[in-house]
């Protein structure tokens, strides 16, 4: 029996529409399963100094935190949205580590199966340039930098011993705030992160929000590096990165 050619286009057309919706659909669906699964973890307006993560950015961190559930959690700062966050990390460890004093006093925190560490920064945002410059032309800070010797400037030796001590799954960088001159910047958060996820064998998920802004957007390039960015959302990177480094250099091509 033979088809008229405009009519076996039209249903080939109709075939391959039908597939791509249907894989639409699923995508669609696996994106937010994690939202389906625990409706109570949807975001939430934060108080008005915090920069909230958009829809797309909050649902990438929560479908990262899911799927590698349950694992080692360490989140650098602490809102509503990045608490909420973290109870998708069922069996898991979760620490947080936040300079703002005033947060540690809401007892929501206290009441969960966290870990909540009060920690001071050196180096303020207006620091950043300088700080580079002198991880670039000193070899204490490459790779092979011991953590607990203060022999880099960026190096963080005053967070709680068990953060050295543990291979972290998946690491969030939203804080010290950083959004000011004057106020601590994330530069020795993101180098000492780049340090602490090459240490091991296994692979650790690093993610950065507000990228968009200069510091952030350098220091990532520098020490957790773009042949290590697989996705992207908003003001989002995220990184994956492979333990057991051998090269002294954090990049395999020097920005």
């Amino acid at each position: 029996m033979k088809f008229p050619m405009k009519k076996l286009i039209s249903i080939l057309f109709l075939i391959i529409s039908t597939i791509c919706f249907i894989r639409l659909f699923i995508i669609t669906l696996s994106t937010s399963s994690a939202f389906h699964q625990n409706p109570q973890l949807l975001p939430f307006k934060t108080t008005i100094d915090e920069e909230s993560l958009s829809f797309k950015e909050y649902n990438l961190l929560s479908n990262l935190i899911a799927r590698r559930a349950p694992c080692k959690l360490l989140i650098f700062g602490l809102n509503a949205q990045l608490f909420n966050l973290s109870l998708l990390n069922k069996g898991g460890k979760t620490v947080f580590l936040e300079d703002n004093a005033d947060k540690l006093k809401n007892k929501t925190w206290k009441a969960n199966a966290v870990h909540v560490y009060k920690v001071q920064y050196r180096g303020n945002a207006n620091e950043a340039f300088e700080l580079l410059k002198f991880a670039r032309e000193h070899n204490a800070c490459n790779l092979e930098v011991k953590l607990h010797i203060d022999s880099c400037k960026l190096a963080i030796t005053e967070l709680p011993r068990k953060v050295y001590g543990k291979k972290w799954d998946v690491v969030v960088i939203d804080g010290p705030r950083g959004d000011k001159a004057e106020m601590p910047g994330r530069m020795r958060v993101i180098y000492t992160v780049g340090v602490l996820a090459r240490a091991g064998n296994a692979t650790t998920d690093v993610v950065v929000h507000d990228v968009n802004r200069m510091i952030e957007k350098w220091y990532s390039w520098e020490f957790l590096c773009q042949e290590n960015l697989v996705s992207s959302n908003g003001k989002l990177w995220h990184f994956q990165i492979k333990g057991g480094f051998n090269s002294g250099s954090f990049c395999h091509d020097t920005i």
